[in-house]
């Protein structure tokens, strides 16, 4: 027996020694940096588990520092790229960004996990390669560090610390966050609050649950007389600290910033929380002058909570729809979304959700012309392990009473407790506490965050790749050939969405040839090119040479503001005099650019 145990107790060991990992692992190893998916990180931890990858992965994973939060904090991108394939500037970029309202914090998590999958399935995945090593990723774990700093540290309901902390007058009273919720027992919460008023109430205990609430109709009758109930609901907890006779109506900040960026902005009057004018607040203006410096920025994620939602634009009806060819991208990446994200739905904001004015995603399409999704995280149907099994539990709150109680062992509510409120005399404090229904449990958090991370790799994998597909030469009599060159695009994103070409949002692809001198290097400027280019242009049928959009001037230069498109081809003709070798090459904004030598004989 004991010979029995040593050898049971010694075989992790020897299996740490002879084998690659564990294949039941993400990571498919024993993972370098090991990190608890089990729990939600404050903005400290959150960076701190950020720079112990940095630190283990230096050559794949550097900080940024972009600006300063409303509180002084740093807004953190970090920049994942394999630096010995090239600059993140030379590749197709992906931005992911998470906690843009200071209470959706899981958001930051998906990032996180986004990046240790990555870096920890580097040299292990060859897929997983191919995206550390031929593209970039922008990693924003938190757009709202104060607000996400705030939920974790201070009480709070589910709805609380969204906003920036930037001061804001929401009742327009010209003061500032004088009048905020009330933890009015100490007990890091801010419940609900109700009051016994028997007979003279509008609500009565449910008889399943006395600790809910149920209303009492009005025109409830009992031997002949109308009924009342004996409870009363106050709100939220708290109290009326600035003596308007409102209670808990200017809470720190009060402003939104998914509002503000430049597409379909509105001021205040027509979309609340939007500021006086675009990009207003420090964080959303630091983040946009990022994005505009880099043009190689071809997809965009962003992640909110709750209600599994995987959503895109437009975000107002008046804008219209989004370009056929565009919206291709969208539905194969939202449908694939759909299936890798139980009880999730792929959604269009305006039609399906609500109006949004200047929202991010929505620039980053419009403005930016990148394909781009809002993921909100979490559906209260997730703590059930099917749909089939959401129809056997009750809606609403007593639902959640049921997951509370089944499997957390009510660890998620504040049982009803005597108060003395300042100005209802005796009451009643309780409710659910600010994660509940807008967290996952701790024991399911590690598979949102995988599957959520997972749908941005395959959005990004999506990003352009060309190259030369094939190459001939025509000779055509005189002195003169063509040469065919077939550009293909093997992703599903273009080069250029129909989005970027209608606004002329960056530059048009460029296709060129350039001579070669006799040791392969481009002809030098005003020399006697072995070979030269005095015709060309874009070809329109593959199997009539003859149809062709000939280029007015510089024919060695062609411009295209329609790209490539997703899993398409683009055909050139080049019409040359002489003999010898040339370049044929294609350059553009959101893939790296791909080239051929051709031999001209």
């Amino acid at each position: 027996m004991r010979h029995a145990a040593a050898m049971l107790f010694l075989s992790g060991a020897a299996l740490a020694q002879t084998s690659d990992g564990f294949p039941g692992l993400p990571a498919n190893h024993a993972p370098k940096v090991e990190i608890a998916w089990n729990r939600l990180y404050d903005t400290d931890a959150l960076y701190a588990l950020f720079d112990r990858l940095a630190a283990q992965y230096p050559a794949l994973l550097s900080k940024q520092v972009i600006g300063r939060s409303t509180e002084g904090r740093e807004l953190r991108v970090y920049v994942l790229t394999n630096s010995a394939t090239g600059a993140d500037t030379e590749k197709p970029a992906m931005w992911i960004d998470a906690n843009v309202h200071g209470n959706e914090v899981q958001g930051g998590e998906a990032v996180l996990y986004t990046a240790w999958y990555l870096l920890e399935n580097h040299g292990h995945n060859a897929r997983v390669d191919e995206l550390v090593d031929q593209r970039a990723l922008y990693l924003m774990p938190t757009v709202n560090p104060d607000g996400r700093s705030a939920w974790f540290r201070d009480a709070h309901d589910a709805s609380s610390s969204r906003t920036g902390r930037k001061p804001y007058d929401d009742d327009g009273d010209g003061r500032y966050d004088e009048d905020p919720s009330d933890d009015l027992d100490g007990d890091g919460h801010i419940v609900q609050m109700r009051k016994h008023v028997p007979g003279a109430g509008t609500h009565r205990l449910d008889p399943d649950d006395p600790r809910l609430l149920v209303p009492v109709p009005p025109n409830d009758r009992g031997n002949g007389e109308i009924r009342r109930g004996d409870w009363i609901l106050l709100g939220e907890e708290g109290k009326d600290d600035d003596g308007d006779g409102r209670a808990n109506e200017d809470d720190v900040g009060g402003y939104d910033m998914n509002r503000s960026d430049p597409s379909m902005w509105m001021p205040e009057h027509v979309q609340n929380g939007a500021g006086p004018y675009p990009l207003y607040w420090p964080e959303t203006r630091a983040i946009a002058e990022f994005l505009l410096a880099k043009p190689n920025l071809a997809a965009l994620q962003s992640f909110h909570n709750a209600g599994g939602m995987i959503l895109r634009g437009p975000g107002a009806e008046i804008f219209g729809e989004y370009a056929r060819e565009d919206l291709r991208v969208f539905d194969e990446l939202g449908r694939d979304g759909e299936r890798m994200l139980p009880f999730y739905r792929y959604m269009i904001i305006w039609k399906d959700l609500y109006s949004v004015f200047g929202g991010f995603a929505t620039w980053g399409y419009e403005g930016l012309g990148v394909i781009s999704f809002t993921n909100e995280l979490w559906n209260d149907a997730q703590q059930y392990p099917d749909s089939s099994k959401t129809a056997l539990v009750p809606e609403g709150r007593k639902g959640d009473h049921f997951f509370n109680d089944a499997l957390l062992m009510g660890a998620g509510y504040v049982d009803w407790h005597a108060y003395e409120h300042p100005l209802y005399g005796a009451v009643e404090l309780g409710g659910f506490k600010k994660d509940v229904g807008r967290v996952p449990p701790t024991f399911l958090i590690e598979e949102m965050v995988h599957r959520n991370a997972l749908f941005c790799l395959k959005h990004a994998e999506a990003m352009p790749i060309v190259r030369v597909a094939k190459t001939e030469v025509v000779d055509l009599g005189a002195g003169v050939r063509a040469i065919d060159v077939v550009f293909e695009n093997a992703r599903a994103i273009p080069t250029r969405t129909a989005r970027a070409a209608s606004m002329k949002i960056g530059q048009p692809d460029l296709f060129t040839i350039d001579a070669l001198d006799g040791a392969g290097r481009p002809a030098p400027a005003g020399s006697a090119a072995p070979v030269g280019v005095f015709a060309g242009g874009f070809r329109s049928d593959r199997f009539r040479p003859e149809r062709i959009e000939l280029a007015e001037r510089e024919p060695a230069r062609l411009l295209s503001e329609r790209g490539i498109g997703g899993r398409g081809e683009v055909r050139v003709r080049w019409f040359v005099r002489g003999a010898g070798k040339v370049r044929v090459a294609w350059q553009g904004d959101k893939a790296r650019a791909a080239s051929a030598v051709v031999d001209v004989r």
